[in-house]
C-alpha cells in the first residue's frame, strides 16, 4: 500500500521540528503525527543548515540569508546596468 502525497503546512513543520527537539524521540513523534521518519529528519537538517528560510514553498529555493542578499543586490545591479545601458543609447541618438 502506497501513501498519497501530503502537503503539510510551514507551521506544522516548524513545530514539528521543534517538538523533535523538545522531547528527543524522532521515531515518537512520527508515529504521533503520522509522518514518515525520513520526511521529520529531513525537516530538521533542513531547518538546521537553513534556519528560518527553511521551508520557502514549491519551487522556491532554499537560501540562508546571505545567498538571499547577494541574489538581491545581483539583481540590482542587472537593473542598474540596464538603465546605463539605455541612457547610453539615448545620448548617442540624441547627440
Amino acid at each position: 500500500m502506497s501513501r498519497e502525497k501530503r502537503n503539510y503546512t510551514v507551521e506544522f513543520k516548524e513545530k514539528a521540528v521543534e517538538l523533535s527537539y523538545a522531547r528527543g524521540s524522532v521515531v515518537e513523534i512520527c508515529r504521533e503525527l503520522d509522518i514518515p521518519t525520513s520526511v521529520l529528519s529531513r525537516w530538521r537538517r533542513e531547518s538546521g543548515a537553513y534556519g528560518k528560510n527553511s521551508f520557502p514553498g514549491k519551487g522556491n529555493p532554499k537560501l540562508t540569508d546571505e545567498q538571499r542578499e547577494i541574489a538581491e543586490l545581483k539583481k540590482r545591479l542587472m537593473d542598474a546596468e540596464l538603465e546605463r545601458d539605455i541612457l547610453k543609447k539615448a545620448i548617442a541618438i540624441f547627440s
